[in-house]
């Protein structure tokens, strides 16, 4: 199990595209693949879930990946997160 800490940035905030991007990029995997925020938790592969972590610019989000390719799944969506989505 691999977990990176990362500060949500994105002046738009965590909406429906981004939710949905993030959603699609975790999908890609086989990981088992969990996000944070505060004491809020959900499956990052619930599109629903990730809006309900009502992540907002300036948060810091945790994701937990556990699984053959955890390490490329971080990866992928801290890349997603650090390029604000291509917004």
């Amino acid at each position: 199990m691999n977990r990176i800490k990362i500060v949500y940035n994105n002046p738009m905030g965590f909406h429906a595209r981004p939710a949905t991007m993030f959603s699609k990029v975790a999908s890609e995997y086989k990981s088992n693949i969990t996000v944070k925020n505060g004491d809020k938790e959900t499956d990052s592969k619930n599109i629903i879930g990730l809006l309900t972590l009502n992540i907002n610019p300036g948060d810091e989000m945790e994701i937990i990946a556990d699984g053959s390719d955890e390490e490329a799944a971080l990866k992928a969506l801290k890349n997603l997160i650090e390029n604000d989505f291509d917004e």
